[in-house]
């Protein structure tokens, strides 16, 4: 009997042991396929077809609207933006792409800064190649060398390794940019800009403020814009915007915002460390400029100039005490090679202390401007208020003209110049600035998504400016802008995007659904942008 109970309790313990493994085996593999499902990350072409999903979708402007209403009512200093109901607003689950890429190579790698051209032709070249065998030709459009002696025909093409990155710049501006996507020799011309010697260093004639043409070895040629500023200094509000001053940071950082918006309509700016004394003082021929160098009573070596604001002994740049910070642009093609035309913009300022322009006075302004050339046709409307973006994204009230190349007439993209009144202040905005778009209810499609995509989490407008910014030279000696002029471009950003939003609902109401009086399409519709970034098949 007891032998009995033994047995039949051994049983009992095996079934319950046998039992217990078997359940957690069940649960072992109910798990795994649970994590396995959740953890499966999607790929950087799905990502990309979500996100291209939502900037598409014709309910995003209604769906992002309260988003930025929220965003509007809160106090510019204390603004954040809410990653999270962004993320919920556009129900995407993607995050940055791909392992140990960047914020900008995000960006860059993105279908909408990827989509395919039309060829350039011949003609869409701003300049010719001298053809091999032929004489010299007059026709101002033509590229020649400096010299005729020894020159090897066989190295002036548009594709040759053997130029200087100053000529391949020059010889890569089309009809339609400066300089392409993904720009490989950006990289060399911005290293002779930082580090080549200075040959020359003389006055640039005209304009208001301090500025210098240097010279490098390989006559390429750059504008040199001397420190006014410290970073994080704000402009004086009791100074009119013409009595700005101009900032050496302000020019660097408007090339990196005009190409993060895939504009690239700004010549390279890159930051430097000038010696005044070997780099200026020294090399200079001219007499009016060096006449100008003193040593301040704390042994720092300044200079001031001519020009018709802030050149003088109590405005004066110095060095630290011989180092001075400053931006090198690149220089466009000379006027005898390739000449340019300037236009006075119709939503220029006053230009007065009492006195208000006409566009600040009539709401309807911007009818008059639709029917006059060469904004009746064409896409220069749209080109203007590309370039009233970037204004109002870094400040810039001071657009007064700007500039195209004449060999392609009225059909080409606009010249940004001059940027370095912009990010004067990051604690208010300026919303005139934006009065071309508010009055005239355009923008294009491409530009309107760029803008969207800048506004998404993972490609947060200040984070790829941050990160674009801290390549450049003078990103060792402090940040180029400071995280207040940087929170301010998601700020402005979002007023952009309302004031898109409000346009489009005052079309609807008026016309019902479609948006075709606001948006210019650049841009074929969604299946089309889809189509070139699916593989075939």
């Amino acid at each position: 009997m007891r032998w009995y109970t033994r047995r039949r309790s051994r049983t009992v313990c095996l079934s319950l042991v046998v039992a217990s493994l078997s359940l957690h085996l069940l649960l072992t593999v109910l798990s795994r396929s649970v994590y396995q499902n959740h953890c499966d990350a999607p790929s950087p072409r799905q990502t990309h077809l979500h996100t291209l999903r939502a900037l598409v979708d014709t309910n995003y402007t209604s769906r992002m609207s309260d988003n930025h209403a929220s965003y509007a009512k809160t106090p510019p200093g204390t603004r954040k933006v809410n990653s999270s109901h962004m993320d919920n607003s556009l129900t995407m689950t993607e995050r940055p792409m791909g392992s140990g890429m960047s914020k900008l190579e995000a960006l860059f790698s993105h279908p909408l800064y990827n989509m395919p051209t039309p060829p350039i032709h011949e003609d869409d070249w701003l300049l010719k190649v001298k053809p091999k065998g032929k004489a010299r030709e007059t026709s101002t459009q033509m590229w020649v060398s400096d010299s005729d002696i020894g020159d090897d025909s066989a190295h002036w093409n548009r594709s040759s390794d053997s130029h200087p990155p100053w000529l391949r710049f020059h010889l890569g501006i089309s009809r339609w940019q400066l300089y392409p996507h993904l720009d490989p020799n950006m990289a060399p011309l911005a290293q002779q800009l930082s580090t080549h010697r200075i040959v020359s260093a003389v006055q640039k004639s005209g304009g208001t403020q301090l500025k210098l043409v240097m010279s490098f070895p390989n006559y390429g040629q750059a504008i040199l814009k001397p420190m006014k500023q410290e970073r994080d200094e704000e402009t004086n509000f009791n100074l009119y915007y013409f009595s700005d001053f101009e900032r050496h940071n302000a020019e660097i950082a408007a090339f990196h915002l005009d190409r993060v918006l895939g504009y690239r309509r700004i010549p390279p700016a890159v930051g430097r460390l000038v010696d005044v004394v070997t780099e200026i003082k020294d090399i200079t021929t001219d007499h009016k400029l060096a006449r100008t160098f003193f040593t301040s009573p704390v042994n720092n070596v300044c200079f001031y100039g001519q020009c018709s604001y802030y050149c003088s002994t109590e405005h004066a740049v110095c060095g630290r005490p011989q180092n001075l910070e400053a931006s090198l642009a690149m220089m466009l093609p000379d006027t005898s090679l390739a000449t340019r035309r300037s236009w006075r913009s119709p939503w220029k300022r006053s230009y007065s202390r009492s006195k208000l322009a006409v566009w600040e006075k009539d709401p309807d302004y911007c009818d008059t401007v639709k029917k006059t050339p060469p904004y009746n046709k064409g896409t220069r409307l749209v080109d203007l208020i590309d370039m009233t973006i970037l204004d109002f994204l870094m400040g810039n009230m001071d657009r007064h003209h700007y500039e195209t190349f004449d060999k392609f007439g009225n059909n080409t993209f606009l010249l940004h110049l001059d940027n370095g009144r912009a990010f004067g202040r990051h604690s208010t905005d300026e919303p005139s600035i934006l009065t071309p778009l508010e009055q005239c209810c355009r923008i294009r499609r491409s530009t309107l998504l760029h803008l969207r995509l800048l506004s998404l989490p993972q490609y947060r407008l200040s984070d790829v400016m941050r990160d674009s910014l801290s390549h450049d030279p003078l990103f060792s000696v402090a940040p180029l802008l400071s995280e207040l002029h940087l929170s301010a471009l998601d700020r402005r950003l979002v007023t952009v995007l309302q004031t898109v939003s409000r346009c489009q609902e005052r079309q609807r109401s008026r016309h019902g659904e479609g948006d075709d009086d606001v948006i210019y399409d650049d841009v074929t519709d969604y299946e089309t942008l889809v189509k070139h970034v699916t593989p075939a098949g």
